[in-house]
């Protein structure tokens, strides 16, 4: 939604709706309209948040994740669940549905305090040997590592 803000959202088809980008544009510069201010990261993971909690008797079928850097440049990570409940995560957050192999290849080779080449290695590996088990997923994967300039690189897959 912003320079240092991405929002990724693993769906199952019918829940595409939640997702649609005017909704959350129009909320985000209603936000700016309204504030004068530019919308924080942990803001914009309280809007997505109450998005999802309004249909929580039908609820929306996604895992959300917000991925941004707060206040001095500090990373964060945060998921939800189908209705809107956040999860700050202190370190990383898988989800989809290669989701139990990416479990244990995240934290085998994750460490704190890595350098964004070393990260963006380690994702890599991580991504690919995951995506290799399961055999619904595939095709590769997008890898951004946010720090004070985004880089982002696309990995290729098996395409069977």
């Amino acid at each position: 939604m912003s320079k240092h803000c991405k929002l990724i959202v693993q769906a199952f088809c019918s829940s595409k709706d939640f997702v649609r980008y005017q909704r959350l544009v129009f909320r985000h510069k209603l936000y700016q309209l309204r504030e004068e201010r530019d919308m924080k990261p942990e803001t914009f993971a309280s809007l997505v948040s109450a998005i999802i909690y309004e249909k929580r008797f039908g609820p929306y079928l996604c895992q959300p994740v917000i991925a941004g850097l707060g206040e001095d440049d500090k990373p964060f990570i945060y998921t939800m669940d189908s209705i809107g409940a956040k999860e700050l995560a202190k370190d990383f957050v898988v989800s989809g549905t290669a989701s139990e192999s990416l479990y244990g290849a995240c934290e085998a080779m994750y460490k704190p305090d890595m350098e964004a080449e070393e990260l963006f290695e380690t994702i890599s590996q991580a991504l690919l040997s995951s995506v290799d088990r399961d055999c619904l997923s595939g095709w590769g994967g997008h890898v951004y590592v946010n720090t004070k300039e985004i880089k982002e690189r696309i990995l290729k897959g098996r395409m069977d």
